[in-house]
């Protein structure tokens, strides 16, 4: 049974596989701006996708949300498992819960006609837990994109974080290094090592856009 409306005009999600993503309209200026859609943006620490997706969500002409994996992991207060003392089941497990959480949260979000942004650092050698997971939690309609600057812009960036948000610059590097896996994968991937956060959020809308017109097979 498809998702109704209750007597507020909230549609209930309904138990059980993810919602359709509508379709979207005619496109309007660069097909992006009142589409309802479902974006993931991958990259590693330092890569800027909590901004950037923060910003694109904020600019947009339709309702539109924001949701931070890193943030819905950390709502954990006493004993959150931090991975920086080391990845291990606990932190897995966190990780795995706050994953559904975000994609119980986008669902509702697109039943009721609330487009959502998602980031994540993804993993490419993971597809199972990874963009696997991530599709089966939200939808098939997700529409992906890698945001990779280089190294250095990363390492960058990283050291101005604070508390655990902050990582060594052996685990960026690492991290960064495994991202380079998206290369050759077909997923759009954008390079903001030059570009500031309103340049990016307008080539993340040009990605979109061809998307829309030609769904990749990803």
């Amino acid at each position: 049974m498809p998702p109704s409306p209750d007597t507020t005009g909230h549609v209930s999600l309904p138990p059980g596989g993810p919602v359709p993503i509508p379709s979207p309209p005619p496109p309007a200026d660069n097909g992006t701006g009142t589409a309802t859609l479902a974006v993931l943006l991958i990259g590693p620490a330092g890569a800027g996708k909590t901004t950037v997706a923060r910003h694109w969500a904020q600019r947009r002409r339709v309702p539109t949300a924001h949701i931070s994996l890193d943030d819905v992991r950390e709502w954990v207060c006493s004993g959150f498992a931090d991975p920086q003392t080391g990845w291990n089941d606990q932190s897995e497990a966190q990780y795995r819960l706050a994953r559904r959480t975000c994609g119980f949260a986008a669902r509702n979000f697109l039943a009721n006609g609330i487009s959502c942004i998602l980031d994540d650092a993804v993993f490419p050698d993971r597809p199972v837990v990874g963009l696997g997971g991530w599709k089966r939690h939200v939808g098939p309609g997700l529409l992906p994109v890698v945001l990779l600057p280089g190294l250095e812009i990363v390492l960058e960036r990283n050291a101005e974080r604070t508390g655990n948000r902050r990582l060594s610059d052996e685990e960026v590097a690492g991290i960064h290094g495994r991202m380079a896996g998206w290369y050759g994968s077909g997923l759009p991937i954008i390079d903001n090592s030059q570009c500031d956060v309103e340049t990016t959020a307008r080539i993340l809308d040009d990605v979109l856009a061809r998307a829309l017109k030609s769904p990749p097979a990803w």
